[in-house]
């Protein structure tokens, strides 16, 4: 180990751009055994891991970067999988720059650890070599209701399958896995990949139930009902409207509809066709990594120019670092500190330009930064199309006041630190108890839910 000083830092290779932008398939390579090898044997050991702190599953990274170093895949295996419900997922969609890598001591200086694509490693590698997660065979008799299929209900039903406990899974989509399917694309994270981890929890004993929407076609009484504990992993997504005129117009959509419709075309699925944007200007309004899913997922969709419009400027962008150069390197366009105060529309209500003004940022004695306009500062952009990524919201459910499920002022799912709600039995994590955040931090929610759950129904 530490061996920095003599090996840099290399990241896995990427397809060249030209070839990445002609269809959606993953555009990073995987390390292979003598690579995934040497970057692990850059770690320093530290310690006082800040990688391990920094990671919201606390997984034990410094532990399965030595055993890959050492070549001990099996071992690597099983430490990656102890803490994490699904490690090939991780590796591929956390932004690392933003956590493990970006608080590893090398970052400076050297260059952290490749983290992320050794994580990736030991899982591919792994399942090559015929290793499975492992799951309690020993079932107990006790079965949990899961609302939603996204990253904390699936984290939630991995964790009980190794507690013996049977997971129903209810999700309103006609495919599991939420985010991980319908919101972040392809080139990001294949659906085989997540299929597959699916599949593992199907065999494991997971129930799946599609196209269920409860407080809709099943009522939330009758979980209470028939299963000995519930939690809800709705996610939050509602999405956050710019408040200009002519938001709605034609040639005007969200994000997540957006890369939902796209998917479900991938699928060969029926979807809408008015969202096309072959020979199309697309404007992204919005400076987070959905932002960029959209500006990428566009180009591949053979739009004329794709341009993403932020508030700010690069620095104070909120996505990771890598998903911005990506974006660049295929193409992208970037205007930065603008905000849209008007869309224009055509004779027949389509969308033809989007009016902005000019943004500053000033930070205040106090050290609050705020954001000012720019006076006298309009100017307009032709679009074609106009996609909002401004984040999204807690959507507001019938079916929680009515059974006693407590929500803050944003509409999130109040829970104690056991990630029960005020209703007993009932649990809640990831979005629709955080407000909309990252998949790892709904895969630790889950996580830490299906512990508290298993203490309750199995004393």
């Amino acid at each position: 180990m530490q061996n920095f000083i003599f090996n840099e830092r290399i990241e896995p290779a990427k397809k060249p751009v030209n070839e990445r932008i002609k269809n959606f398939s993953e555009i990073y390579e995987i390390y292979n055994p003598n690579e995934a090898a040497i970057q692990a044997d850059r770690c320093v050991q530290c310690g006082d891991p800040y990688c391990h702190n920094s990671c919201p599953l606390h997984n034990f990274i410094p532990h399965w970067l030595k055993t890959v170093a050492e070549k001990d895949l099996e071992l690597a295996f099983k430490i990656s999988n102890e803490t994490s419900p699904f490690p090939e997922i991780m590796g591929r969609v956390c932004p690392q720059d933003r956590l493990c890598e970006g608080a590893c001591t090398l970052n400076e200086g050297y260059g952290a650890i490749t983290i992320g694509a050794i994580e990736t490693f030991i899982s591919e590698e792994g399942f090559k070599r015929g290793l499975r997660p492992e799951f309690e065979e020993k079932k107990r008799g006790k079965k949990v209701a899961i609302i939603g299929s996204g990253p904390a209900g699936l984290s939630c039903a991995s964790f009980l399958l190794r507690h013996g406990i049977e997971p129903h899974v209810f999700e309103r989509a006609d495919r599991a896995g939420g985010l991980l399917t319908y919101g972040i694309p392809n080139f990001k994270l294949d659906k085989k990949v997540v299929q597959r981890r699916i599949e593992w929890l199907l065999e494991a004993g997971m129930q799946l139930n599609l196209g269920i929407e409860v407080g809709k076609n099943l009522d939330f009484g009758e979980l209470l009902e028939s299963y000995d504990a519930i939690f809800i992993g709705i996610g939050a997504t509602k999405p956050r409207r710019a408040g200009i005129e002519n938001e709605d117009a034609r040639g005007a959509v969200m994000a997540m509809d957006f890369l939902t419709n796209i998917q479900r075309k991938l699928f060969g699925d029926p979807y809408d066709k008015e969202m096309e944007v072959k020979e199309k200007t697309v404007l992204v309004i919005g400076g987070g990594d959905t932002a960029m899913d959209c500006v990428r997922t566009a180009i591949r969709e053979g739009a004329k120019k794709a341009v993403c419009a932020y508030r700010r400027d690069e620095q104070s962008m909120p996505g990771s670092r890598k998903e911005v150069k990506n974006a660049k390197e295929e193409g992208a366009e970037f205007i930065y500190n603008v905000a849209p105060t008007k869309i224009i529309t055509g004779d027949g209500g389509e969308v033809v330009a989007v009016q902005f003004v000019k943004t500053i940022s000033t930070v205040d004695k106090s050290g609050k930064r705020k954001l000012e306009i720019v006076k006298n500062s309009e100017f307009t952009l032709e679009a074609d199309m106009v996609i909002f990524a401004l984040g999204f919201e807690n959507t507001p459910l019938e079916f929680l006041a009515k059974h006693g499920i407590e929500t803050n002022e944003w509409g999130a799912i109040k829970v104690n630190e056991y990630y029960e709600t005020t209703k007993p039995g009932v649990f809640a994590g990831g979005d629709c108890y955080r407000g909309a955040h990252l998949v790892v931090t709904a895969a630790y929610d889950g996580r830490e839910a299906a512990k508290n759950i298993a203490l309750r129904i199995l004393e």
